[in-house]
């Protein structure tokens, strides 16, 4: 918890004067999404309070935003948890990812298309591999994933998907072989690059659509055998 807190004291800058619970509740979400803050971990008010630099009621307020995003958690008695999530839930998390993924590269448009962010991702991605941190590696992958939505140019999809992807990445976390399950999507993220890059729009959606459909299979798998039905580990 210790590194969390600092890191998250870093954070505190972003705040500045306009301090906010939807601030807060912005910084929060993208640690959850990064893997700080493991699944079943409690959120300490007075630590991340302290560390954030804001007051108790706008923390329990970003709390409560982010527990009505279904990241979070509140316990009766027990306090505020980040959210361990069921099988079903990530089985929906992967069919409103290909709802919305592969409509956004199905309309896209006539090329060329702005593909820095993905290529930025995709580098991102073979950097880590490279020096074997495979959480890295599944960050860069969240963020690929973030960058090609990104590419429909709406502000309403971006939000729905960003609590998504932080879903996600609360279900990545309890991977034991992080390794084996990113490193096959290093390649498959380059495929739907270069067929972006080419214009080849119906390729990159066909990549993607088998892309997501054999993820799915592979992560739902991997839980079954890490909790329960119901989340219990």
């Amino acid at each position: 918890m210790a590194e969390q807190l600092a890191g998250l004291a870093d954070d505190r800058a972003l705040l500045g004067r306009t301090s906010t619970a939807e601030r807060v509740s912005d910084i929060l979400r993208s640690r959850v999404a990064d893997g700080y803050f493991p699944p079943g971990t409690r959120l300490s008010e007075d630590s991340i309070g302290g560390a954030l630099g804001v007051s108790r009621n706008t923390l329990r307020e970003a709390f409560r935003l982010l527990t009505h995003e279904r990241l979070l958690v509140h316990e009766l008695n027990r306090g505020v948890f980040v959210r361990v999530l069921t099988v079903e839930d990530v089985e929906d998390i992967y069919r409103t990812r290909a709802l919305v993924e592969c409509a956004v590269v199905r309309g896209l448009g006539e090329p060329p298309y702005h593909l820095r962010g993905l290529s930025d991702a995709v580098t991102a991605g073979g950097t880590a591999a490279a020096e074997d941190d495979w959480k890295s590696v599944g960050t860069a992958n969240i963020h690929f994933h973030r960058e090609l939505v990104a590419l429909a140019r709406s502000a309403r999809t971006d939000e729905l998907m960003r609590s998504v992807f932080a879903e996600l990445r609360l279900a990545f976390h309890l991977v034991d072989d992080p390794r084996r399950l990113h490193e096959p999507y290093l390649t498959r993220n380059r495929e739907i690059l270069d067929a972006l890059e080419a214009g080849e729009r119906g390729a990159a959606e066909e990549l993607l659509e088998t892309y997501l459909a054999d993820s799915s299979e592979r992560v739902v798998e991997v839980y079954r055998r890490r909790v329960g039905e119901d989340g219990t580990p």
